[in-house]
């Protein structure tokens, strides 16, 4: 019997484990979006964030808060993971990065490992669980293996 080397044997488990990533990922970012936006969970809300942040807020608030939603249900999961990096990698630069790697002395150990959760879902895509795959999209081609660039 061939096989084909192009598709995964385990690609069920490789399904599955990209929407656990995306679910508790998708939470963790709508959950620190929505103190930023809402003030909900002890969160200081819009204006403080936009306050404190400068106009950057607003563009950090939207990335957060709705690319978190979108990791959850699997929609725009690719360009989510990549503003989401994105982010992660601003506060690093702006404001962790300067107190040292570890997240007790303020560090950036936690967003390095939000980047690493993301990863994922940026070079793999969302996954079959995802709502993605059932909408109309353009479809691409990336190593001869369909992609959809907004999934």
């Amino acid at each position: 019997m061939k096989t084909n080397p192009s598709v995964l044997p385990d690609r069920r488990a490789v399904d599955c484990a990209l929407l656990v990533t995306r679910v508790i990922v998708g939470v963790i970012f709508a959950a620190h979006g929505a103190q930023k936006l809402f003030g909900t969970f002890g969160g200081t809300g819009l204006a403080a964030t936009v306050e404190q942040m400068g106009s950057i807020g607003y563009l950090v608030v939207i990335g957060e808060f709705f690319g978190g939603l979108g990791l959850v249900v699997g929609v725009l999961c690719r360009f989510s993971a990549a503003s989401l990096i994105m982010i992660m990698f601003g506060a690093i630069a702006m404001v962790h990065g300067k107190n040292g790697f570890f997240l007790s002395a303020g560090g950036f150990e936690y967003n390095l490992a939000l980047i690493g959760l993301l990863a994922p879902i940026l070079v793999a895509g969302p996954g079959k669980f995802a709502i993605g795959q059932l909408l109309p999209l353009p479809k691409g081609t990336l190593s001869g293996r369909p992609m959809v660039f907004f999934e």
